[in-house]
């Protein structure tokens, strides 16, 4: 099917659905109408435009044979000659085929892994970023579980990030995060390189993933902390094992057994939605392979030089010199960069 039948099919269906509506559906065929319409009225919307802006330019050309008028035609075609490749590449994109998880909240799990004490404090300031770049997308940054080291890094640090579009944007951090600096304990001025790995989940409603209680084994224990934090005299602590998948959700943050039961449980949905999604999505992967990355968490995606300051992303060969200004949570540059790769790839897989 052509693009501009597809456009045409489009544009006739958003028209059948208000005729629909206006006749007075009622009940549950309201509801999908309604629905289906909410979807299609932005894109046919746009197809209009594209519409109204091809017969402008056959209206102008076919003045270009009036000396009168062929100035105000040549000006109009050269406003038309931008204004026309615009509106179908917006149309292009809008017509991807969507991924239903990206308007959802996520999970961010972050982890040292090579460098020791440096990867931690690493770790600790990545954690603080994203939060900041959180709070500036007006999106609510609540903690789940944060483990500290005695020197004030990070163990683990898991968080909620609600709002629209969360994942959407937060999805290209999940891979291996390298930083290159002195670290404090550094005595002699060498450069150390340490990874932290970044998780990002969609965050999963109980109709997404069936967990049968039969497949659960529940531990409680006492939490403790680095220098005596979060400890507890009660068993409060929770220890989830889903036997299936052998993931296991650890969580002590509250003092309360049931809301660390809670949290744990939207930790556990999160990994298995998202196992579930990777085995979805591992045929079409293996068949193209974008160029953001596949998101898993044993790719490096991105280095932090501080003696340069400097961040690179290493999948879209993006380098900016403002380390402090992305520690401070300004992300967007590449994650619009990231966004744009992505949905580039996928224009050009789709023919």
């Amino acid at each position: 099917m052509s693009f501009s039948l597809k456009l045409d099919r489009i544009a006739a269906r958003a028209e059948e659905l208000r005729h629909d509506l206006a006749a007075g559906a009622s009940g549950e065929a309201y509801v999908r109408a309604s629905r289906e319409l909410a979807e299609l009225e932005p894109i046919a919307a746009r197809i209009g435009e594209l519409r109204a802006a091809e017969r402008a330019r056959a209206e102008a050309e076919s003045l270009l044979a009036d000396p009168e008028l062929r100035e105000l035609a040549e000006t109009e075609l050269a406003t038309l000659k931008d204004r026309l490749p615009a509106l179908e590449h917006e149309l292009r994109l809008a017509l991807l085929p969507r991924d239903e998880a990206d308007e959802r909240s996520a999970i961010l799990e972050i982890r040292p892994a090579a460098g020791g004490d440096e990867a931690a404090l690493f770790a600790a300031e990545l954690f603080g970023a994203y939060q900041k770049y959180a709070a500036l997308r007006g999106w609510r940054f609540d903690i789940l579980d944060y483990a500290d080291t005695e020197l004030g890094g990070l163990k683990e640090g898991i968080a909620e990030i609600t709002g629209r579009g969360v994942f959407a944007r937060m999805k290209y951090e999940s891979g291996v995060h390298r930083v290159q600096r002195v670290p404090a304990t550094e005595s002699q001025g060498r450069i150390h390189t340490s990874t932290v790995t970044v998780a990002v989940l969609p965050e999963a409603e109980e109709v997404d993933v069936q967990i049968d209680e039969g497949d659960l084994r529940i531990d409680v224990y006492r939490a403790s902390g680095a220098g005596g934090q979060h400890v507890n005299k009660t068993e409060s602590a929770v220890r989830i094992t889903h036997l299936p998948t052998g993931i296991v959700v650890t969580m002590q943050e509250e003092k309360s057994q049931h809301k660390n039961r809670a949290k744990a449980m939207k930790i556990l949905r999160a990994r298995l939605y998202e196992q579930q999604r990777a085995a979805l999505h591992a045929t079409r992967a293996a068949d193209r392979k974008s160029q953001v990355g596949t998101g898993d968490r044993s790719e490096r995606i991105r280095t932090y030089n501080f003696p340069q300051g400097r961040v690179s992303d290493h999948r879209i060969n993006l380098t900016l010199y403002k380390i402090d200004r992305v520690m401070a949570g300004e992300f967007d540059e590449f994650v619009d960069a990231l966004t744009a790769e992505d949905q580039a790839a996928r224009l050009a897989a789709e023919g």
